[in-house]
């Protein structure tokens, strides 16, 4: 008896010894489960990811199994549902080897097997929290809105900060320095305004709007040293398509890139950043804090030509000592050559890729169905394949994890409506493996959550500043002014 039936028979032998089992004829098929967590790559310590049948059977039965372990699990309404406690235990076994999951269905009164689903563990782990914006998905409505955090390692959601908490208002554009849940800030918008700065203990509100910007500073990038944050000044609309995939359409009719100083409340810029012949956009530091990637495209009349804008990515060096730019400006993806346009990009911890999204036009490609990931070997400026990553529907904003092994990205590729967030592997080497979607311990969660995810964020551990103390920093502080520098 070879390997395969040998385990087939264990199988059969443990869910019952009266039941006949018959087995796929090929062993290569496969039940229908949702969400798809077939051939993934998970890391160790994430919470268990339990799915259920699209195609209701009278009964339904599974085995997770590494090496002499296993974690046996009926059907409830269709759903496999793993204990936590043992799901740990194997997965931290089982790092940097394979896990099976067999699945058994029983139907018109016969069992049927079916070929294994396989997860591969990594031997790296993830980032323990992520964090994340839920808001509808028209951007009509502000009633009600959050920031929000997820630990991982199981199924546990608790707010940043609500928006029942500060008037209603608009919160947005949340940034850690470096993934440290202790060093981070966020916007509000119409009712009390500003920017809320957290480092430890000590919170600051900022009035981010100068007399030389043409607004509030807004998409944040953390210098590694935390002394610094990139910012972008924008002079964003939005509009509404009547007959379009595309449904939602947002533009700048101008935007800029500067620098703001922490310890001294000051914004640097430099003309390369600071051009009304430009539209310069999305800033972020590399890990060393010597270079400035941001996106720029000629300036056009708008929103005459909106769909003529087509964003490169460029980088500039950065001096943290003298708060100088460099004189040089390199394109590492040019959209007059590649024919699309970059946005939102990020740089892996250790310094090696360079993700961003690339789409037909514009900047803002999280309502553009045409918007996939892509990503650049920085050593070589070669690009890298992220085809496994795509859908056939939009995956926008991306974050990487503190060890760069990790992305988490938003996709609308369920429903075409709703931004869920997915985790995916990269490997040393730049390869990407197939994502999977945050587990929930229901998996008919989705189906009924009526918000969108967004600007997933990878965080090192807990955000402990609670909501009530942001909210009245937010409406009893007067904020300080921010100065650009002389």
């Amino acid at each position: 008896m070879n390997g395969n039936y040998k385990y087939i028979a264990l199988l059969a032998l443990f869910f019952s010894c009266s039941d006949s089992v018959q087995v796929s004829d090929t062993l290569s098929e496969r039940p229908a489960i949702f969400p798809d967590y077939t051939d993934i790559t998970i890391p160790a310590n994430i919470a268990p990811l339990n799915f259920s049948l699209e195609t209701p059977v009278e009964d339904a039965r599974a085995v997770l199994s590494f090496s002499d372990q296993q974690i046996k699990v009926k059907a409830k309404d269709n759903q496999f549902v793993f204990p936590v406690s043992k799901w740990k235990k194997l997965l931290s076994s089982a790092a940097g080897n394979e896990v099976k999951v067999v699945v058994q269905v029983k139907d018109k009164g016969k069992w049927v097997e079916y070929a294994p689903v396989k997860w591969n563990v990594a031997a790296e782990p993830v980032d323990p929290y992520i964090a994340y914006r839920l808001i509808a998905p028209g951007y009509t409505l502000w009633n009600k809105m959050g920031l929000y955090q997820r630990n991982l390692e199981n199924y546990t959601e608790t707010p940043i900060i609500e928006n029942k908490m500060s008037g209603r208002n608009c919160v947005n554009c949340h940034s850690f320095c470096m993934q440290n849940p202790d060093k981070m800030l966020f916007h509000m918008r119409e009712t009390y305004p500003g920017t809320l700065l957290i480092d430890g203990d000590k919170i600051e509100k900022l009035n981010t709007k100068t007399e030389q910007t043409i607004s509030s500073l807004v998409y944040p990038s953390w210098h590694p040293s935390g002394k610094y944050v990139a910012f972008s000044v924008n002079n964003t609309k939005q509009g509404f398509h009547a007959n379009d995939r595309n449904r939602i359409e947002v533009f700048d009719e101008a935007s800029d890139v500067v620098v703001y100083d922490v310890e001294k409340h000051e914004i640097v810029t430099t003309a390369k950043l600071f051009s009304k012949d430009a539209f310069e956009t999305f800033p972020t530091f590399s890990p060393d804090g010597k270079t400035l990637y941001f996106c720029t495209a000629p300036a056009r009349p708008i929103p005459e030509e909106f769909s003529e804008i087509k964003y490169n990515l460029c980088a500039i060096g950065f001096d943290p000592d003298s708060r100088s730019f460099g004189s040089e400006v390199d394109t590492l993806y040019n959209a007059a050559v590649s024919g699309q346009s970059a946005s939102f990009p990020r740089v892996s911890p250790d310094g090696k890729y360079l993700m961003y999204t690339v789409s037909g036009y514009g900047n803002f490609s999280i309502w553009h169905k045409d918007a996939d990931l892509q990503m650049a070997d920085l050593s070589t400026g070669d690009s890298m394949s992220l085809d496994i990553l795509n859908s056939d529907d939009v995956e926008s904003y991306h974050s990487w994890s503190s060890n760069s092994r990790w992305v988490i990205f938003s996709s609308r590729r369920m429903d075409g409506l709703y931004t869920r967030p997915y985790i995916a592997y990269i490997d040393e080497k730049g390869n990407a493996c197939k994502p999977f979607l945050l587990p929930q311990k229901d998996t008919g969660f989705y189906g009924r959550f009526m918000m969108s995810y967004n600007i997933p964020e990878f965080i090192t551990g807990k955000v402990k500043v609670g909501g009530r103390v942001l909210g009245l920093k937010a409406k009893e502080d007067k904020g300080i002014d921010v100065k650009f520098a002389k």
